[in-house]
């Protein structure tokens, strides 16, 4: 059984900084594509940052400069660091899996989702 686990959400100030963690069980981590998407109320999910199985990473425009991916196959885990955080980050942040091709970041149509995590940023 697949499963992808977030964690590591909470409320900040502007400015702050979180670092949220995708952990999978059930898969071969190492061939699939990790993206971070995230939902704010009233609003579509968007993509906030990918990560190839090979490393390469994506941003959305939104995001770049401030945010990091990162993964670490023996642990099984993706990472997303969020520096410098803005009220307009806040949303419910989601990690998805695809098995991929070694380069591509951006998934569409993610086999795997995971329950997601609520990011707060007050101002």
């Amino acid at each position: 059984q697949v499963q992808l686990v977030e964690s590591g959400g909470g409320s900040v100030q502007a400015g702050g900084s979180l670092r949220l963690s995708c952990a999978a069980s059930g898969l071969t981590f190492s061939v699939y594509a990790i993206n971070w998407f995230r939902q704010a109320p009233g609003k579509e999910r968007e993509f906030v940052a990918g990560i190839s199985w090979s490393g390469n990473t994506d941003y959305a425009d939104s995001v770049k400069g401030r945010f990091t991916i990162s993964r670490d196959n023996a642990k099984n885990t993706v990472y997303l660091q969020m520096n410098s955080l803005k009220p307009e980050d806040t949303a419910v942040y989601y990690c998805a899996a695809k098995i991929t091709t070694r380069s591509v970041t951006r998934i569409s149509e993610p086999a795997y989702w995971g329950q997601g995590t609520q990011v707060t940023v007050s101002s």
